[in-house]
């Protein structure tokens, strides 16, 4: 398990705990490692869940669906981040979600009651773990109230959403991680109207795009970032 430790370290869940505490802790957290193919579900909405997920290696779709199988992506998870946690730590909740493989995948799960349960040593690391997961709670719950579904037109939404990554990242200039289709998705939009409007917001002069990297273009676009000044 020590050749994941690099990109543990690079984790916000792991930040500030040393080797040695580090192979102490996924011990005491009873962690293991799985892989998962690309298309394949690792968790499906209506289970129980007990541990945390962290990507190691690859990517995941956090999605809602509903019977008819339409979905609505919301949010994508990439190395270092995790899944699952908000529903692990609420005893008896089931999940509303379902958690995707975009890519092949490799996961460490860590056992959530353990994780809460402070171990008998009341160990320093295990305290500071447990400060970096409620980081990462309220890190999510900021991002959920960035949500942009209740603005109502396309375009609206996607200025919103553009506006919010701006805002979080403090540049202009960024890429985001979906596809279109995948933006279509995050969005509640419909792929081909998504597609129609950036192409009138490039017209406009409002951004540029190629692919996945976009460019803002506002009044303030010349000068440096609100928040760099």
């Amino acid at each position: 398990m020590k050749e994941f430790f690099p990109a543990l370290h690079a984790a916000a869940l792991f930040s500030g705990i040393s080797d040695d505490e580090l192979a102490t802790l996924l011990s005491c957290l009873g962690a293991r490692i799985d892989t998962f193919p690309k298309g394949s579900r690792l968790l499906r909405a209506g289970e129980a869940v007990e541990e945390v997920g962290l990507v190691l290696a690859g990517s995941a779709l956090i999605m809602q669906e509903d019977i008819w199988g339409n979905r609505n992506i919301l949010s994508k998870t990439g190395p270092g981040q995790t899944f699952a946690d908000v529903f692990a730590c609420a005893p008896g909740a089931v999940l509303n979600v379902s958690v995707e493989a975009e890519s092949t995948m490799t996961v460490m799960f860590l056992h959530i009651r353990r994780v809460l349960s402070v171990c008998p040593s009341a160990c320093s690391y295990h305290s500071r773990f447990i400060r970096n997961l409620l980081g990462e709670l309220a890190e999510k719950n900021l991002r959920l109230n960035e949500k942009h579904m209740g603005q109502r037109t396309t375009r609206t939404k996607l200025m919103s959403y553009f506006s919010a990554e701006a805002l979080r990242r403090g540049v202009y200039e960024f890429d985001i991680p979906f596809s279109r289709q995948q933006l279509a998705d995050y969005l509640g939009v419909e792929r081909s109207g998504l597609s129609v409007e950036l192409g009138k917001m490039r017209d406009e002069g409002l951004l540029d795009f190629h692919k996945s990297h976009f460019l803002l273009k506002t009044p303030e676009a010349d000068r440096p970032f609100p928040s760099a000044r």
